[in-house]
């Protein structure tokens, strides 16, 4: 480790999107290991920031903010992204603008400036459609584009092509080449995570938490975020020099290595927060048909009301069906060895902010809503199942 971070202290690295959970998280870890860091994001860190850390508020789709933030800097993680989860992945030309022309901008701003050095910050959805894969690694082919359910997912494969591409590409003023690499990591938690867990909480605490759905023998996979930091550290690494530039043009799966049931995985969440964890299990193609059903209503509607889908359909695959990763070849070749965390961090956090059951009487209100859920069940279920009967013959 001392010989890595001594590596590192050369040079200053810049981290798109380093305002976010992850990319705040990755950037104090490496000032803490001594090397020169800047975030780069649309707002500011929500955290303090530590002394030393410089914040340059831009956008990655404006070319020239990219380029003027990347003087003098050697590496680049990009990590910035949109459309990843609720009714984000309904928003087709942002998720465009920022997940592909973006990712393009930053490419050229690193060429244009000599930055010798990209990692990319990927996902699994650049495989993954929904089809199951057991034990998957980096020989499997993209899904084909017009596979892709989500936005996001599609412009997230067309940007990592993009970024292994650029592999090798000459760096202007004759500074050498351009060394690139994408991680595909998991889905993300650690105390503090912003994305999906305050959202799954939410539901917990307002009563809709009332089913599982799928196979209960389906396998997912996620990561913590210090394993995230570690594979990007020495991702970075592995593209110098002194490291044979073995990353360079590769890909990587990255998880926690512990292929585990959705649900089970946030059993000890809701019962860390006093909550009863529920024992109705429905069909996964019946959940799918509710929240295809939502994504319609929201196409139909959301320029009047922007709400927020209780599921789409990438998120029930992603939850529901089996796909987990090979961490062979990132263990091979940039050492990675994730470590063993649970869910203890993550509920203390939220306890923390007031979260967690509290005694409540059952109120007019509370049998308005699980009426309403009720009926909105029995409904699905009429309008579902002549569907799923033609689908079986």
């Amino acid at each position: 480790e001392e010989e890595g971070a001594a590596g590192m202290a050369a040079g200053t690295v810049l981290i798109t999107g380093g305002g976010g959970y992850f990319g705040f998280r990755l950037g104090c870890a490496m000032y803490e290991k001594g090397v020169d860091v800047i975030l780069f994001d649309v707002v500011e860190p929500t955290q303090a920031m530590p002394e030393g850390v410089k914040f340059v508020q831009g956008d990655v789709r404006r070319r020239s903010e990219v380029e003027e933030a990347l003087r003098d800097v050697t590496c680049v993680f990009h990590i910035a992204s949109y459309g990843m989860s609720g009714r984000e992945q309904l928003n087709r030309k942002l998720i465009e603008d920022v997940n592909v022309k973006g990712t393009e901008n930053v490419i050229q701003a690193c060429k244009t400036m000599g930055v010798s050095s990209l990692v990319y910050t990927s996902t699994y959805n650049v495989i993954f459609g929904g089809q199951i894969i057991e034990n998957g690694n980096e020989s499997l082919p993209y899904l084909p584009l017009h596979l892709h359910p989500d936005h996001y997912s599609r412009t997230k494969a067309l940007a990592e092509m993009k970024v292994l591409e650029a592999n090798g590409a000459e760096l202007r003023n004759g500074k050498g080449v351009l060394r690139t690499c994408a991680l595909r990591p998991a889905g993300i938690y650690g105390p503090g995570e912003q994305r999906h867990l305050p959202r799954i909480v939410s539901y917990i605490e307002r009563g809709l938490f009332k089913f599982v759905y799928g196979d209960p023998h389906s396998l997912v996979e996620f990561v913590h975020v210090d394993n995230l930091v570690q594979a990007h550290i020495l991702a970075s690494e592995a593209l110098k020099d002194s490291k044979g530039h073995v990353a360079a043009g590769q890909a990587y799966f990255i998880s926690d290595g512990r292929p585990v049931n959705n649900f089970e995985f946030f059993r000890p969440l809701v019962e860390g927060l006093g909550y009863k964890f529920p024992t109705l299990r429905l069909p996964l193609s019946f959940v799918y048909f509710f929240a295809f059903l939502t994504e319609t209503a929201h196409f139909l509607i959301g320029h009047v009301y922007n709400f927020q889908p209780l599921l789409t359909r990438t998120e029930v695959y992603k939850t529901g069906v089996t796909h987990y990763f090979s961490m062979e070849k990132a263990s091979k070749e940039l050492g990675y060895k994730p470590q063993q965390f649970n869910l203890n961090e993550v509920i203390e956090w939220f306890r923390s902010r007031g979260c967690g059951a509290k005694p409540r009487p059952y109120t007019r209100n509370c049998l308005l809503r699980d009426g309403g859920l009720l009926l909105l069940l029995i409904a699905l279920l009429v309008s579902w199942f002549p569907c799923a009967v033609t689908f079986s013959l």
